[in-house]
């Protein structure tokens, strides 16, 4: 579903992704773990076309999108909801004009087609009766929710989640977990989560890929993972201040 090669970006003399390969196959949730600045979201940007490589190419259902322009990119990122590590809400809007943004940009439905899909996608994630409530009114964890629910609504074929637990307590993170997990059984979605957080990590991933020095360094299934001669994998699992990660 999603295939990566020799992918290569830096900003000025910075390089922040240094030749990544990765393959993901349909259905499959990938979870990429690194540290902060280790280049996690800049990859997410570029499955969504959002940003160009210096070099390799990014295939979305078999598609270079590397150097497609902007009216051929648009029914590729149709495939592709986006939850954000904020939530990303429209501040200005209600909770049920949040969900709908995508659904009145990507497809045909008629209003009344819309409502109800803006009705199922808030029940998909464990809230009805709050579409007219404002982002100001929302904790921090039904925030994650309507941003998921939103990324739903108009049945993309990839879901991307930036950092998803990120900002919440135990309790509500493994809540977002679940439906995660939820969204994949229940949508059948390809799925790529961002995050550092372990826990999270080993709950969703069917597989995990680490990325260090903007390379992936090590990729696995969870159990792989936790038990990787790796070095810096070890550290970085266990949350060791020392240990071969240099300018952390």
């Amino acid at each position: 579903m999603i295939q990566i090669v020799d992918l290569h970006k830096s900003f000025g003399n910075k390089e922040v992704l240094r030749g990544i390969n990765l393959h993901i196959q349909k259905g499959e949730t990938l979870v990429v773990i690194g540290g902060s600045g280790s280049g996690k979201t800049v990859l997410v940007k570029h499955i969504m076309g959002i940003m160009k490589p210096d070099r390799g190419k990014v295939y979305i259902d078999g598609v270079d999108i590397t150097h497609l322009k902007e009216n051929h990119l648009s029914p590729i990122r149709r495939k592709i909801g986006m939850l954000f590590q904020s939530a990303a809400l429209f501040d200005s809007m209600t909770v049920a004009q949040n969900v709908r943004f995508g659904l009145e940009r990507y497809t045909q439905k008629s209003p009344k087609e819309i409502e109800k899909r803006v009705r199922e996608s808030l029940a998909q994630v464990g809230l009805e009766g709050v579409e007219d409530l404002m982002p100001h009114e929302l904790s921090g964890g039904m925030k994650k929710r309507v941003g998921l629910a939103r990324a739903i609504a108009y049945r993309p074929e990839i879901i991307l989640y930036d950092e998803p637990s990120t900002g919440v307590d135990p309790i509500r993170a493994d809540a977002i977990n679940d439906l995660i997990n939820v969204m994949k059984k229940k949508l059948r979605v390809t799925s790529v989560v961002i995050t550092h957080e372990m826990e999270s990590s080993y709950k969703v991933a069917d597989r995990i890929a680490m990325l260090y020095q903007g390379r992936i360094i090590k990729t696995g299934s969870p159990e792989e993972i936790r038990h990787s001669d790796n070095g810096v994998v070890q550290q970085f699992i266990q949350g060791r201040a020392h240990g071969p990660i240099v300018n952390w």
